[in-house]
């Protein structure tokens, strides 16, 4: 099997895969439109040598970033193509279209998109290549965090799914398949809620936006660390588990109302407001930082 992949679109998030990807130990073959690819690419690969080097890696453990002049030069002979260009819906079908064209037989070919799902990508493609289109939807970074929502389309291939769960776990992700295709995925559909609900008690005057964000870090987002929430519910059922749980915490629950909420940006002032006062109108890579050492320690801890 090759162990060359592709990465095609080098944003933020095509940038971080192909990192992963060559700290795995795979030549990264990388291809983006940008006229500062090179560059782009001279610091990824810049960046897996001196992380290999302070672990004290030996040069065959890890992989190599390199350029690819197109994207069928990016595709050819590789077993795996992480998509990871602009969330287009017009454009994304026409470049799957390419990539299939070129891509060996055999690859996985995976989008990063949060959106799309694989069955529009592939509407139009063959039979066996529809079958090899998939979504490989991360967190950002994803060289950080470990969740890769797996979304196959109803043409995907259970060889597919295999492979590309294989692959990311290979990688050190943790990949789940969802069972069917959703707007949102389900990352994205617990988060969309839980912001919803932010927005609202913001606009409601219940709370800051700052101090929202201390509630979170102080307790939701610690316990979400170790345990998630089905699993946090069934030890706050204490010896009847989950079932003791919505026994008596369920009909409170189901009381609480529902405040107003306009997620419309032109009536998010105040919470646009309080949010660039507390952390700056734009955030800087300093916070950045200091977000990334603190995520890498929870996944220390985790022994991840």
């Amino acid at each position: 099997m090759s162990s060359s992949v592709a990465v095609i679109g080098a944003g933020t998030i095509g940038r971080s895969f192909a990192y992963l990807f060559a700290r795995s130990g795979f030549t990264v073959r990388v291809f983006d439109p940008r006229d500062d690819l090179a560059e782009v690419v001279a610091d990824l690969q810049a960046e897996v040598t001196s992380a290999a080097s302070a672990l004290n890696e030996l040069a065959s453990q890890v992989g190599t970033v390199e350029v690819a002049g197109t994207v069928e030069d990016a595709v050819a002979g590789v077993m795996f193509v992480q998509e990871s260009g602009p969330e287009n819906p017009e454009a994304k079908p026409k470049l799957f279209a390419q990539i299939a064209e070129s891509a060996p037989a055999a690859a996985v070919l995976a989008t990063s998109s949060s959106t799309i799902p694989a069955s529009f990508i592939a509407e139009h493609l063959e039979a066996d290549a529809a079958a090899r289109v998939i979504v490989g939807h991360p967190f950002n970074p994803p060289h950080l965090m470990p969740l890769v929502e797996v979304v196959p389309a109803p043409a995907t291939s259970a060889d597919t799914i295999e492979a590309t769960v294989e692959f990311y776990r290979s990688c050190g992700r943790e990949p789940v398949v969802l069972s069917r295709e959703i707007r949102g995925f389900v990352g994205n559909r617990l988060q969309n809620a839980l912001m919803r609900e932010a927005i609202s008690l913001v606009q409601n005057g219940v709370i800051s936006a700052p101090d929202l964000d201390t509630v979170i870090k102080n307790s939701l987002g610690l316990r979400w660390a170790a345990v998630g929430q089905f699993e946090g519910m069934h030890f706050g059922g204490g010896a009847s588990g989950i079932r003791g749980f919505m026994d008596h915490i369920g009909p409170a629950f189901a009381a609480i109302e529902d405040l107003p909420v306009d997620v419309d940006p032109a009536a998010m002032g105040e919470v646009f407001e309080q949010v660039e006062q507390a952390y700056r109108p734009t955030p800087t890579p300093q916070a950045a930082a200091v977000r990334d050492r603190i995520q890498r320690a929870v996944l220390d801890a985790r022994g991840q």
